[in-house]
C-alpha cells in the first residue's frame, strides 16, 4: 500500500470510528419514551449507560410543566431533582454496582415527609411546615437510589377519595384532574400520584391508603398500586387517619416496578411470575354489586381473559362481610383521626393544633367531617351524631377481628390465592364539589374498604378501558395479610395477560 492510500485508509477508520462514536452518543443522547417507559425499564437503561437520570428528570420535569391543568403536583422541585440526577450520573461513571432505584424519579404524597420540602398534607395550615428528616419510606426509596421529583396534590388531610380539593391550585380549575379526561376526578386520596402516573409525569410514586387511597386513584388513572400489609411499611414521618388502618403503599405504570418500590422499601427475595394454572381466585357476589356498565363489562372480559389462561375462579360467599366492614370502617377512622392527628401535629412541631387544622380546611366536605365529627369525638347516627367511642370499642374489640377472621377463613376453606372483582364500581366521576357526597363517597370505597379495615393487602391493576366512557378501570386482588410477595408474583402474571393501558392520547 503507497503512503497516500494508507493515510486515506486510517483517515477513512478515522472517520468511521468518529461516526460510530457520534451514533453511540447519540443513542445515549435520544429523549426517553415516557410514554411508554417503566420505573424498571428506566433502572435497566440508566445502569446500562443508554439513558441518563439527568435526561429522564429533564422529560418527567417537562410533562409535569405542560398539564398544569391536572393540579397533580403541590411542590415541584426541579433544581433539587436536577442536581440529585447529576450526582446519580456522575456516580455511576465512576462505576461499581448499581443501586436498584438509581436516578430513577419518583414523585410522593404530600403528606409523606421528604426533608427539605412543604408536607402540607394538602391543606392550608401546613403550608410552611417543612420537615427536617424524610420520613422512613422515603429515606428507603433514596437509599435504593432513587430521586423526589416533587411533592403531589391530595385528597385535603386524605379524608376523601375524590381530589376534588379547592386548595393549591396550579390550573384553572378546582381539584387534581383525572389523566384521561381532565373533566373528572382523579381519585383518592393519593389523586396527585394517579395523575401524575396516568399523565406520565414521573414512572413511579408513593402515597398512602388506608380504605383505597392508592387503590382508587390508580383505577381510575391507568395505573398499577399495591396497598401493603398493616405494619409492613413504617408509619413514621406520614400525617395519619387511622394508625389501625393506615400504610404507604407504592404505586407505578407496571407490577414489575412495584415489586422494585417493595423490595427497597421492606426488602424481599427477586419474585418471578405466578404459575396461573394454579392459582385459584375467589369471586364474591358482594364486591359485584352496583356495577356500572363499562366497568362491568371490563371486569366480565378480564375474568374471562384470566380463565382463559387457566386460573380457577371460584364462587365464594363472605357473609355479613358488608355488615361487619360498616361496623369497623368510620368508627376507626373518625375515632382514631383525633388523637392520631393530636399526636403528629405535637411531635413533629408543626406549630399547628387540630382546630386551627379544621378551621382553615378548604374542602367543604373535609372541614364538615373535623369539625362535625372528629373534633367532637362523633358519629353519624340516623337522628344527628352519637359519640363515637361505644362504636369505635365495638369496632377494635368485635367487628375488626371478626372480619380478620372472616377473611382468613374465607381463604383457608377455599384454597384461594386472593379474591378478584373491580377495584371501583363505577368509572371516574365528574369533577364537581358533589362528587365528594357522603352518597358518591361510599359507593366509591365499597370493594377497596374492607381490606383496609381488615389489614390485609390489595393490589390494584387496570383491565381496561371503558367501551363508553374511554376512561380506565380497575382490577383488584386481595390476599391473606402477610402475602405481599405473592400478590406481587401473582399481578406480574396477570400483567402478561391484560396488558398494560396505552397512555392518555390528549
Amino acid at each position: 500500500m503507497s503512503h497516500s492510500n494508507s493515510v486515506l485508509a486510517l483517515r477513512a477508520a478515522a472517520l468511521s470510528c468518529i461516526a460510530g462514536l457520534g451514533l453511540q452518543s447519540h443513542a445515549q443522547s435520544a429523549p426517553p419514551d415516557i410514554a411508554t417507559l417503566t420505573a424498571s425499564e428506566a433502572a435497566q437503561r440508566l445502569c446500562a449507560g443508554s439513558l441518563t437520570s439527568e435526561q429522564l428528570v429533564s422529560a418527567y420535569l417537562s410533562q409535569a410543566r405542560a398539564k398544569p391543568q391536572l393540579n397533580a403536583f403541590i411542590t415541584l422541585d426541579e433544581a433539587g431533582a436536577l442536581k440529585a440526577a447529576r450526582a446519580a450520573d456522575t456516580a455511576r461513571k465512576r462505576g461499581g454496582p448499581c443501586k436498584p432505584l438509581a436516578g430513577v424519579p419518583v414523585v410522593i404524597k404530600d403528606n409523606i415527609h421528604v426533608q427539605g420540602l412543604p408536607a402540607t398534607t394538602g391543606t392550608p395550615a401546613l403550608k410552611g411546615f417543612v420537615p427536617s428528616t424524610d420520613a422512613p419510606v422515603v429515606a428507603k426509596l433514596r437509599a435504593a437510589g432513587a430521586i423526589v421529583l416533587g411533592k403531589t396534590h391530595m385528597h385535603e388531610l386524605a379524608f376523601g377519595v375524590t381530589g376534588y380539593n379547592p386548595a393549591f391550585q396550579s390550573g384553572p380549575e378546582v381539584g387534581v384532574r383525572n389523566a384521561y379526561d381532565a373533566t373528572r376526578i382523579a381519585g383518592g386520596s393519593s389523586s396527585g400520584n394517579g395523575a401524575a402516573l396516568g399523565a406520565r409525569m414521573a414512572p413511579a410514586a408513593l402515597g398512602t391508603d388506608t380504605g383505597g387511597s392508592v387503590r382508587i386513584p390508580c383505577a381510575f388513572n391507568g395505573c398499577a398500586a399495591l396497598r401493603p400489609t398493616v405494619g409492613r411499611y413504617s408509619q413514621q414521618g406520614i400525617a395519619p387517619v387511622s394508625h389501625t388502618r393506615d400504610t404507604a403503599g407504592p404505586m407505578a405504570l407496571s407490577v414489575a416496578d412495584l415489586v422494585l418500590l417493595d423490595g427497597a422499601i421492606a426488602g424481599g427475595a427477586p419474585l418471578v411470575p405466578a404459575e396461573l394454572k394454579r392459582v385459584r381466585l375467589g369471586v364474591v357476589p358482594a364486591f359485584f354489586a352496583n356495577l356500572d356498565a363499562d366497568t362491568k363489562a371490563a371486569t366480565d372480559a378480564a375474568l374471562a381473559k384470566l380463565r382463559a389462561a387457566g386460573v380457577t375462579l371460584v364462587d365464594v360467599e363472605m357473609p355479613k362481610l358488608m355488615e361487619l366492614n360498616g361496623a369497623a370502617g368510620f368508627p376507626i377512622a373518625f375515632y382514631e383521626a383525633h388523637d392520631d392527628m393530636v399526636a403528629y401535629l405535637a411531635k413533629y412541631r408543626t406549630g399547628v393544633d387540630i382546630r386551627q387544622l379544621a378551621a382553615a380546611a378548604a374542602s367543604p366536605d373535609v372541614k364538615g367531617a373535623f369539625e362535625g365529627l372528629v373534633i367532637p369525638r362523633k358519629l353519624p347516627a340516623p337522628n344527628g351524631v352519637v359519640d363515637a367511642k361505644p362504636a369505635y370499642d365495638n369496632a377494635i374489640a368485635k367487628a375488626r377481628p371478626a372480619l380478620q377472621k372472616l377473611y382468613r377463613d374465607t381463604f383457608k376453606a377455599n384454597r384461594l390465592d386472593a379474591l378478584v372483582f373491580p377495584t371501583v364500581t363505577r368509572v371516574a366521576l365528574a369533577a364537581t364539589p358533589e362528587a365528594s357526597s357522603p352518597k358518591n363517597f361510599g359507593a366509591l370505597i365499597q370493594n377497596t374498604d374492607p381490606a383496609g379495615n381488615a389489614g390485609i393487602p390489595g393490589l390494584q391493576l387496570p383491565s381496561g378501558l371503558g367501551a363508553t366512557s374511554g376512561l380506565p378501570i380497575g382490577l383488584e386482588f386481595d390476599g391473606p395479610a402477610g402475602s405481599d410477595r405473592k400478590l406481587l408474583a401473582l399481578g406480574l402474571a396477570v400483567e402478561g395477560v391484560l396488558g398494560r393501558l396505552p397512555a392518555p392520547t390528549k
